[in-house]
């Protein structure tokens, strides 16, 4: 277990809200080795800023897509500074989000073309409903 660091002085239940998170996220991330369990002050552990930091990290790059793994990894490379390995990273990230931005462009444009099929009033059912049933 590692010594909080940092001024601010927070309760589990602290750091949860203000890094947007439940508090058994927190745990999670703990089990997971993303966030360090700070020795107990008396009978409560107190989070400071640097917790609160890396809580946000986790969570804005979760929200970018990271996996848990590529998480961890990052928060190493931090620490050993290998900004290219981090490059690394994020570019296999972007290349996935443009793989997913092309998947939905593409569902996008069908949805498009079966609602204005669905738009002419053409005789038989309705091909919107045709397209799922297939």
């Amino acid at each position: 277990m590692v010594q909080s660091q940092g001024p601010v002085s927070l309760t589990i239940g602290k750091l949860a809200a203000a890094g947007g998170v439940g508090v058994e996220t927190i745990r999670f991330y703990q089990r997971r080795g993303l966030i360090d369990q700070p020795e107990r002050a008396g009978s409560i552990r107190r989070y400071g800023s640097r917790d609160l930091r890396r809580l946000r990290f986790v969570r804005q790059a979760k929200a970018a897509g990271f996996t848990l793994e590529q998480i961890r990894e990052l928060l190493a490379l931090d620490a050993g500074e290998d900004r290219a390995r981090a490059r690394q990273l994020a570019l296999s990230r972007v290349a996935a989000l443009d793989d997913q931005i092309a998947a939905l462009e593409e569902a996008r444009d069908a949805l498009k073309r079966l609602a204005e099929d669905c738009a002419a009033q053409r005789p038989g059912g309705c091909p919107i409903l045709r397209a799922f049933e297939a």
